[in-house]
C-alpha cells in the first residue's frame, strides 16, 4: 500500500524534480491539464518581452535579419526534431496541426495519384475528421474509409478490413486524445506500407509525452502542436515532419511565400523550397514562435527515456490511487499501451471535474461522460498525485460534486 511519505522519498530521488522550477504553478493548484495547454515556462515572459521591447521595439524590420527571425521556422524545427524521433531538415514549425494535416494530406495524394483512399479513425480528434472530409472532396473519386477501434488488437483487424491497393493514406492519432491509448507506430506503419500506403501520425498527445521514433518507424509525414506537453503557449506554432525520401517530391496547394525557393527574388510563378521547407506558407506569428523558443530551451536538457519512466510512474500511481472509486478506467493499464493520461467515464463526469477544479485539481472534461487527467512529468511530482487522488475520493465520497453550480456548461470544456 503507498502512503504520501512514500511519495514525498520518490520525489526527493526524482531524477527529473529540477525541471519544476522552471515552470509558474499557481500557489494551491495542481495541474493536471499539461495535456490541453501545458504550463507556463519562467523564461518565457522575459523572452516574449525581448522579441517586443528589443528586437521589434528598437531593430525593427531589420530583425528579420539580425535577429534571426527569417529562419525560425526551420530553426525551431531542427530544435524540435529530436523530441519526435527526427533529424536536421526534416521538421519545420509553422502554422496550425489542422492546416499542416490539410498539407500533408494533399501532399499524401498527390505522392499516390492513382489511389483516392484516405483511411483514419473514427475516434481520433475531431479536427482530424473535419480535414479528412474536407481534403477528400477536393479529389475527384476520393473517399474516406473510417475505422473504429478502442484497442491495439482490434485495430489490425479494423485495418485488414480496409487496407488494400485502392488507399493512398492513413492518418491515426498516436496517442487517444479522449482515452490515452497509445498506438504501436512501428507495427501500424509497416503495416500500411505492406499496402503500399504512406501514413501521417497527429503527435499531438505525444510529443513531450514520450520517446517518439518518427525516423526508426519509417512514417512518411507527422504533424502535431507545441502547446500541450511541450509548453509553447496557447495559439503557439504547430509543426510539421516529412521523412527525407519524399522531400524531392512534396506538392502540397498552399503555395505562400515562405514556401518559395527565394521569396525575396518576388517572382511572379512559384518554385518550391527544397525539402520540409515546401510545407511553409506565410509570414510566421513571430510573437508566438517566441514562446516556443523559449519552452524547446528547457526541453533541450530533457531526457526523454527518464521523462517516459516518469510519466508512467505518475499515471500507474494515480491508476492504483483511484482503484477503489467506482470509476470506469478507459486508460490502458499496460504500461506500453498508455500515453501519459489517465481517464475515467462518470455518468456525470462534468460536474465532477468542475468541482475538483473549485478544489484546487485541475483536470478536464470530453463529451459525452470523459474524465481526462493529464501527467505532465517535468512539473508534476508523486506527492501532487497523491493530493489529487486524495481529492477525488473525498469529492466523490461526500458528493459535494453534486451542488447545481458544478452543472452549468461552460463553452471550453
Amino acid at each position: 500500500m503507498t502512503i504520501r511519505t512514500d511519495c514525498e522519498t520518490r520525489d526527493a530521488a526524482d531524477p527529473l524534480a529540477s525541471f519544476r522550477t522552471e515552470f509558474v504553478l499557481p500557489e494551491g493548484v495542481i495541474y493536471l491539464d499539461g495535456n490541453s495547454l501545458g504550463a507556463l515556462p519562467r523564461r518565457t515572459s522575459s523572452r516574449v518581452r525581448e522579441m517586443i521591447e528589443d528586437e521589434w521595439g528598437q531593430g525593427l524590420i531589420r530583425s528579420w535579419n539580425n535577429a534571426g527571425w527569417y529562419d525560425l521556422p526551420r530553426g525551431l524545427g531542427d530544435r524540435l526534431a529530436p523530441l519526435v524521433g527526427a533529424g536536421p531538415g526534416e521538421v519545420v514549425v509553422c502554422d496550425s496541426t489542422s492546416v499542416n494535416l490539410f498539407k500533408a494530406l494533399t501532399a499524401a495524394l498527390r505522392l499516390r495519384p492513382e489511389r483516392r483512399i484516405i483511411v483514419s479513425d473514427l475516434d481520433t480528434f475531431p479536427t482530424d475528421l473535419y480535414v479528412t472530409e474536407g481534403v477528400s472532396g477536393l479529389f475527384e473519386g476520393c473517399e474516406r474509409r473510417l475505422i473504429s477501434s478502442d484497442l491495439d488488437a482490434a485495430l489490425d483487424a479494423a485495418l485488414d478490413d480496409v487496407l488494400d491497393d485502392q488507399v493512398a493514406v492513413v492518418l491515426l492519432s498516436h496517442v487517444d486524445y479522449r482515452t490515452g491509448r497509445l498506438y504501436d507506430m512501428a507495427t501500424v506503419t509497416e503495416r500500411v506500407h505492406r499496402h503500399g500506403a504512406l501514413m501521417i501520425w497527429d503527435l499531438c498527445h505525444s510529443a513531450g509525452a514520450l520517446p517518439v521514433g518518427l525516423g526508426d518507424c519509417d512514417v512518411d509525414f507527422a504533424v502535431g502542436c507545441t502547446y500541450k506537453y511541450l509548453n509553447g503557449g496557447p495559439g503557439s506554432p504547430a509543426f510539421v515532419y516529412a521523412a527525407p525520401r519524399h522531400h524531392a517530391s512534396i506538392s502540397q496547394p498552399l503555395t505562400g511565400w515562405f514556401g518559395h525557393a527565394d521569396p525575396f527574388t518576388f517572382e511572379l510563378e512559384y518554385a518550391p523550397a527544397p525539402g520540409v521547407g515546401r510545407f511553409l506558407v506565410g509570414t510566421p506569428p513571430l510573437l508566438s514562435f517566441a514562446g516556443l523558443q523559449a519552452s524547446l530551451e528547457v526541453w533541450a536538457d530533457v531526457d526523454l527515456q527518464a521523462l517516459r519512466a516518469k510519466s508512467l510512474a505518475l499515471t500507474d500511481l494515480f491508476i492504483r490511487l483511484t482503484a477503489g472509486l467506482g470509476l470506469d478506467l478507459v486508460t490502458p493499464r499496460e504500461p506500453g499501451r498508455r500515453g501519459s493520461q489517465v481517464s475515467f467515464r462518470h455518468p456525470h463526469g462534468y460536474a465532477v471535474v468542475q468541482a475538483l477544479i473549485d478544489r484546487g485539481v485541475i483536470g478536464d472534461f470530453r463529451t459525452p461522460d470523459i474524465m481526462r487527467f493529464g501527467f505532465a512529468p517535468l512539473y508534476l511530482t508523486y506527492c501532487d498525485v497523491w493530493d489529487a487522488a486524495a481529492t477525488l475520493a473525498d469529492l466523490l465520497g461526500s458528493g459535494s460534486w453534486r451542488d447545481e453550480r458544478f452543472t452549468a456548461r461552460s463553452t471550453v470544456t
